[in-house]
């Protein structure tokens, strides 16, 4: 054996041989994609519907992949060009960013006073925000109308606001809640020594270490309130107050038998872009959000 092929022998032999992946490893990772596959198929198929011709979309068997020649943008044209769905757009956010702060700004101090004040009957009145908490807003509708009826609000964007805010209420109050409850009271006893009142104490010191909270649950509270439905299609009619929702459940093809399946398509991809860009802007607070508290020490 000559030289050279002793020292190729050798490397061979001193070589580790490469790591397998253990067989759970790989049955995980194929369970995780297939579990993302399973969620965001119906998402990317409807973007996918909504950029395909309608002759594409009508075709059967299913065009999975169209060709470049079945894709078009004429969806989204008509959809802001034939309709004011800017507008509608506007309408959704101003109606969910209002309702969203008049919930933080009225359940942060009503969470603060259960969590530190020693309130009379204080688990009766968790029990009963948690009761309010799990029940169904669609039971709550004819007694909402009557009292827009009453008011005279039909038409006007606190039919919607005062709703909303009164429903995302319990929830922000039972998160907020927990969060405070974890907070050390060391620093709270030290603002009093410093004369703090509750209300700077609260401004000053409480909620600036509860961001991440704030910011998760009024992501929730502008969830519900930009999705929302059945009160939007009742307590507003007209054309130009109308939210996204109800935009797209309004629109029609050209004649009875057909369904606009491109252009609604379009709209509900068009609608849920300001919350998916929302989610992203405000990803690191809601992760901190949702993990606070969970490791102590």
């Amino acid at each position: 054996m000559t030289i050279a092929q002793k020292q190729e022998a050798t490397i061979t032999t001193n070589t580790p041989p490469k790591p397998k992946l253990p067989k759970r490893k790989i049955a995980l990772l194929i369970g995780i994609l297939f579990v993302a596959v399973f969620c965001l198929a119906p998402a990317l198929w409807q973007v996918l519907t909504s950029f395909k011709i309608n002759d594409a979309i009508a075709t059967v068997p299913n065009v999975y992949l169209p060709s470049f020649d079945q894709l078009t943008l004429d969806h989204y044209l008509n959809l802001f060009n034939r309709r004011p769905f800017l507008l509608y757009i506007f309408n959704s956010l101003f109606v969910a960013a209002t309702a969203t702060l008049i919930a933080l700004a009225t359940g942060a101090p009503a969470a603060y006073a259960l969590a530190r004040l020693k309130i009379p009957g204080e688990k009766f009145l968790v029990a009963i925000v948690l009761i309010v908490t799990l029940f169904p807003y669609v039971l709550l509708f004819l007694g909402l109308f009557e009292v827009v009826k009453t008011l005279n609000l039909g038409n006007n964007y606190l039919a919607l606001i005062i709703p909303y805010a009164g429903k995302n209420l319990p929830l922000t109050i039972l998160v907020l809640r927990t969060f405070f409850q974890q907070l050390p009271k060391d620093l709270e006893d030290s603002a009093k020594v410093d004369g703090y009142n509750t209300v700077q104490m609260l401004v000053r010191i409480v909620l600036p270490m509860t961001v991440p909270a704030l910011v998760t649950t009024g992501i929730l509270a502008f969830i519900f309130a930009w999705n929302e439905f059945i009160f939007a299609l009742t307590f507003v009619t007209e054309e130009s107050m109308k939210t996204i929702p109800v935009a797209t459940a309004q629109i029609g093809g050209s004649s009875i038998f057909e369904i606009p399946y491109g252009p609604i398509a379009a709209a509900t991809v068009a609608g849920t872009l300001p919350l998916v860009l929302l989610v992203l802007f405000f990803q690191r607070r809601i992760v901190q959000g949702l993990t606070a508290g969970a490791v102590k020490g």
